[in-house]
């Protein structure tokens, strides 16, 4: 074990140079918390498509084991639910379940909760329980609630907060149901992606109370959204940026596989795209995607000739769409009550028409029957879900 304080000091340094520390309270968080001891038993670095190199504690050197550890990255703790770095011997492959998320985006997010002294807070998603210690060390541990669903990462989570001294409330259950012997709370943040802010957490937050979760899918969009919770029991604000996170579990979607062409072989229409499914690949035009489809997910192939394919299913609505290339055109053929392709091209022509507008300009309002999006005053740029 090395000292490690003048790395958390640097780490403070830049943070606050990017704009990620605002609040010199979190500037002291940052210089007061050893990440290191929240990365154990080791974490999995990327080698090569698909693979995971894991690096344990126990077998690296101390200052490379520091170095990673206050390194501008965001650090695999756990593949598939179950494997973590002490139990594998060489590169494995697998999906990442659990991390270390890069300290700019926690700081980011916990600056935009706007907390005060004496604010309760109820954390969605404990992971290693890094962000958990910054706001333990802010608010006083008692007045930090911390879920997590996996039971051998919040075990590891917990350990860690107790080796510097936090015994806060590290509970296993799922996140998604909140705690309500806990509530109300006045700040509620997720650090894993939802398709729409549980009403769960609405009740449970003190009118005036603010909550910060990224919604959509990371097989469509996402965006880190944050609402202010109504005397009436709704709660109203807007998107502040786009961010990723892994899924909440019990939302997690198995992409679709099997013989995709099957599934298309008999379509209702067949057109010219006047949007390009290539579109999706930057942030807002997914996002958009996300709102417009919210249960659909996109998939891309190629054909036996090499042509480009990209794949809409929506299971839930029984129907699909599929967007062949064709040159520097695209022809999509469609099937199902729901003409999934028609209903992203609105959204995107809309966003076109209205001048490209930025996520922030994204409003949001949730009440017990649904959720509703919109930008500006544009009828194409309007959607709402219902919640059953």
């Amino acid at each position: 074990m090395i000292d490690t304080t003048s790395r958390r000091h640097a780490l403070a340094d830049r943070l606050e140079v990017a704009g990620a520390v605002r609040m010199p309270a979190w500037r002291k968080a940052v210089e007061a918390v050893p990440r290191e001891l929240f990365l154990h038993p080791g974490v999995f670095l990327p080698a090569g498509v698909g693979l995971w190199l894991p690096v344990t504690a126990a077998s690296t050197d101390p200052a490379e084991w520091a170095e990673l550890a206050y390194s501008d990255e965001s650090l695999v703790t756990q593949l598939d639910n179950q494997l973590t770095a002490d139990q594998a011997s060489g590169p494995v492959s697998g999906t990442p379940t659990s991390s270390s998320t890069v300290p700019q985006l926690v700081l980011e997010m916990i600056e935009e909760l706007e907390v005060e002294d004496g604010h309760r807070v109820l954390e969605i998603g404990t992971g290693t329980g890094y962000s958990t210690a910054l706001m333990c060390h802010r608010l006083g541990e008692d007045n930090v609630t911390t879920i997590e669903v996996d039971p051998d990462v919040a075990a590891r989570a917990d350990a860690a907060l107790e080796a510097i001294g936090y015994s806060t409330w590290t509970v296993t259950g799922d996140g998604l149901l909140g705690l309500p012997r806990r509530a109300p709370y006045d700040r509620v943040i997720a650090t894993c992606g939802v398709r729409r802010i549980p009403y769960t957490w609405v009740r449970q937050t003190r009118p005036g109370g603010i909550i910060l979760a990224t919604i959509g899918s990371l097989l469509t969009g996402t965006g880190l959204a944050k609402v202010t919770v109504n005397d009436d029991g709704t709660a109203e604000g807007r998107f502040v940026a786009h961010a990723n996170f892994m899924q909440a579990r019990s939302q997690a979607v198995t992409p679709i596989a099997g013989d995709l062409s099957s599934r298309v072989a008999y379509p209702d229409s067949e057109r010219h795209a006047v949007s390009a499914p290539t579109d999706l690949d930057e942030p807002m035009p997914a996002f958009l995607a996300h709102l417009a489809a919210p249960t659909a997910q996109v998939l891309r192939a190629r054909t036996d000739d090499g042509k480009a394919l990209v794949y809409l299913f929506d299971p839930d609505r029984e129907s699909f769409a599929e967007l062949t290339q064709n040159g520097d055109e695209w022809v999509v053929r469609q099937g199902g009550p729901v003409a999934l392709w028609d209903d992203i091209e609105r959204a995107l022509c809309g966003w076109r028409d209205a001048g490209h507008p930025g996520i922030t300009e994204v409003r949001l309002r949730v009440t017990e029957s649904s959720h509703t999006y919109w930008i500006g005053d544009s009828s194409t740029l309007l959607w709402q879900h219902p919640l059953y």
